[in-house]
Parts: C-alpha cells; sequence; structure tokens
C-alpha cells in the first residue's frame, strides 16, 4: 500500500519528551461515498474537529473486517465496492505511538442505520455528517487551530486522504 504521508510532533512545531511507553497500532480507515455521492466525516465536537470513520484492528482481525466493523460502528452502514487508497503514519511523542492507517474507498450497500458509539465517543460529542467530498475537504482544511494534541494528528492524517480520495477518483473515472 502506497505511504502518503509520516507525521510527526515536529510537524506541529512540539518538542514533546517521548513517551516511555512505545507501541504500535494499526488501524483502518474509510472514504464511505452514500448513493448521492457524499461522504461520512465524523464531527467530534468537543475536541473541535472532524476525523474519518475507522479505528483500531482488534487482534485476529483482517483490515478490511476491521473497515467494515468500524463502517456499522462509526456510521450505521455496510460497504460495498471496496479499494485501497494507501496509508499514513504517525508517531505521537506524547504517548509514544507509531500509527499506521490503511485506507480504502467504499460505497454504502443497503440503508443507512444508527451508528453504534462507544462510550468515550459518545463523550466526546461524535456525529456522522454527511458531506460532498470537496465539502468534507474544505472543512477539514479549515480546522487549522485545532488545540487538542491527537486532533492535530488526526486534522493532517484525514486532509491527506481524502484529498489522495480525490485525485484517485479522478483517476480512477468513479
Amino acid at each position: 500500500m502506497k505511504l502518503f504521508k509520516t507525521i510527526r510532533d515536529q510537524d506541529f512545531g512540539l518538542d514533546t519528551p517521548p513517551s516511555t511507553e512505545k507501541r504500535e497500532r494499526r488501524a483502518s480507515r474509510v472514504i464511505v461515498f452514500d448513493e448521492e455521492r457524499n461522504v461520512a466525516i465524523l464531527k467530534v465536537a468537543k475536541r473541535g474537529f472532524h476525523k474519518l470513520p475507522g479505528g483500531g484492528i482488534d487482534e485476529g482481525e483482517s483490515i478490511v473486517d476491521a473497515l467494515r466493523r468500524e463502517t456499522i460502528e462509526e456510521v450505521g452502514c455496510e460497504l460495498a465496492n471496496i479499494e485501497e487508497l494507501g496509508m499514513v503514519e504517525e508517531f505521537r511523542d506524547k504517548f509514544g505511538l507509531h500509527q499506521i492507517s490503511y485506507c480504502f474507498v467504499g460505497d454504502v450497500i443497503g440503508e443507512k442505520k444508527p451508528p453504534k458509539f462507544e462510550p468515550g465517543e459518545i463523550a466526546d460529542g461524535m456525529v456522522p455528517v454527511w458531506l460532498k467530498l470537496d465539502e468534507a475537504i474544505a472543512t477539514l482544511a479549515a480546522e487549522t487551530d485545532v488545540q487538542d494534541y491527537e486532533g492535530k494528528f488526526i486534522q493532517v492524517r484525514d486532509l491527506t486522504l481524502l484529498e489522495e480520495a480525490k485525485k484517485y477518483l479522478e483517476t480512477a473515472g468513479r
């Protein structure tokens, strides 16, 4: 899978002392289109940013199985026509975290149902929002002053993935 970007604390002018803990995390993300060609992004109201649907890959779970599970949990829909897009690598020194996010594009199949957010996601005020791809890109691009440490990485990661999806879709004639 093609690596689009590597993000580090230094990209934000942060001189974060590295955590003594070191952990690896693999995650899957999706740019999912509905029948009106809108894409789902998640508003994280209490932390001041938007993000793509997706999350960690559980032990023994394939990347695509995690993608399907996270899409049902976070935007309430099943996926079809899943295509590989690329990946983003993050080094979050504050958490001692090295994360690789594998990203795909896909289409909603069947009806949209209510999401099944975890308690922490509910507490963060997470809610799915469906926008045209250019509107989703503009929404994340406008979030230039995210204060949340994790949100800084998410904004750059997911904006990169949305912009790459636009290029991919134009090239693929999708």
